[in-house]
């Protein structure tokens, strides 16, 4: 029997409206706003998305597969610990997070002033070296469900591979 294969490269999409009775979270970072966003956990955008990535890099599913939204243990959960347990799927498949890159797209709140600390929160979770994993922000300039201000998207990639053997020169 081969090998099983692995796309090595995973894009994660994700979306929540504001409204959200919790503080707003992305990249597991509390960010001043006047709202949170509409979630069965937390509703952290950013890791919704990178979390789906790294699934998809692996061939390990989707966040819905692993954590339900009709199960009531994951009401109010952390997505950033949801995250690391993401991550400990790899290892026994001899596999690891080699990068992750993401975009944040929302009008306000501003969100430069967090940028470095959702880069560092992520890439702890990810168990990722400092500037492994990027975040960018973007506005949609007035247009559509971000652009009006009713809610936050998020897109990731990521790169996950095997992890080197410790024979390897």
């Amino acid at each position: 029997m081969s090998e099983r294969r692995f796309p090595g490269i995973g894009l994660g999409v994700d979306v929540h409206r504001f409204g959200g009775q919790g503080p707003l979270i992305l990249g597991g970072v509390e960010v001043p706003h006047a709202t949170g966003l509409v979630g069965h956990s937390d509703a952290d955008v950013l890791c919704h998305a990178v979390a789906d990535a790294v699934l998809g890099a692996a061939a390990l599913g989707d966040l819905g597969e692993h954590f339900p939204s009709d199960d009531e243990r994951w009401r109010g959960a952390s997505s950033l610990e949801m995250l690391r347990w993401i991550v400990t799927l790899l290892p026994p498949r001899g596999l690891e997070v080699q990068g992750v890159d993401a975009t944040v797209i929302a009008e306000a709140p501003r969100l430069a002033p967090h940028r470095s600390r959702m880069e560092e929160s992520l890439s702890s979770a990810l168990k990722l070296p400092a500037g492994a994993c990027s975040v960018k922000l973007k506005s949609s300039d007035g247009l559509g469900l971000t652009g009006r201000g009713e809610g936050m998207a998020a897109l990731a990639v990521a790169s996950v591979g095997r992890v080197p053997s410790a024979s390897s020169p």
